[in-house]
């Protein structure tokens, strides 16, 4: 990396980091059974700045900063001014400030009726839907299609879906503080624009991000919470599980689907 300024190399290990890199490695296996030479002391130089520290949101001491306020404020500027969903779905191609676009093979917007006055948000796309450009259509959306069907849903004519990320974060790994802060104003303008009458957040990602909570999902699930919309729009949120921890954890149908009921009393009654 020679000629490279202190500015780029620690954009390419912000970079190296943001794609889960955790340990650097030699070009050659270093045999550690060999004693090796203390270094030579240093002759004493004029004091330097020590470089910026990396730190990771949400863990102590590693990672990245939290989002620069340039990107974060041209994706705020850029969702302000979308005046529709088409409107909407071109400003976030056109953002360029997260490196999830350079990684992800296409942008995943939305699914359904827009119309329904469902909307349900999501966590990020996975393989499957990075491929085909639309969210929940792996082995986790066609299980939630189905847990919607057992209630009369389906989402050509009952909802409209969506996830707090529109790219596939490399590996699938979990979205970071600084990711999810970052789209946040999209998501907030996403749900203005559509402006559904009931939310479902699938997860703890969705729920804690749209919520500004801490707390897990087992702890906010079964029960309606109040999410604030761009617009100033209040409107209930109904936290449940993910799909894709059910496939994981069976026995945990038994709470979606208390969910589901709940769910559904709620629409009957509007």
């Amino acid at each position: 990396m020679q000629g490279m300024t202190q500015e780029a190399l620690l954009a390419a290990l912000r970079l190296q980091i943001e794609w889960g890199a955790e340990e650097a490695l030699e070009e050659a296996p270093i045999d550690r059974t060999v004693p090796r030479a203390a270094p030579p002391a240093a002759a004493p130089g004029p004091a330097q700045r020590p470089a910026p520290a990396l730190v990771m949101p949400g863990r102590a001491g590693i990672g990245l900063p939290r989002t620069a306020p340039p990107a974060a404020s041209r994706a705020a500027a850029l969702a302000a001014q979308a005046d529709s969903l088409p409107a909407l779905r071109a400003a976030m191609a056109e953002f360029d400030g997260s490196p999830l676009r350079e990684t992800a093979t296409n942008l995943v917007f939305a699914d359904g009726l827009p119309e329904s006055g469902l909307m349900l948000i999501g966590e990020a796309p996975g393989g499957d839907e990075d491929r085909l450009g639309r969210p929940f259509v792996g082995v986790s959306g066609q299980l939630l299609d189905r847990m919607l069907g057992s209630i009369g849903l389906s989402r050509e004519t009952s909802f409209y879906i969506t996830n707090i990320l529109p790219f596939r974060p490399p590996g699938n790994r979990t979205p970071t503080d600084a990711e999810i802060a970052l789209f946040l104003p999209f998501v907030l303008r996403h749900i203005a624009l559509a402006r559904p009458r009931h939310l479902v957040l699938l997860g703890g990602v969705s729920a804690k991000a749209l919520l500004r909570s801490k707390e897990g999902i087992t702890r906010l699930r079964g029960r309606w919470h109040e999410v604030t919309t761009s617009d100033g729009q209040s409107l209930p949120a109904l936290a449940t599980l993910h799909p894709a921890y059910l496939l994981r954890n069976p026995a945990a149908k038994r709470d979606a689907w208390a969910d589901l009921l709940l769910l559904q009393r709620s629409l009957a009654s509007q």
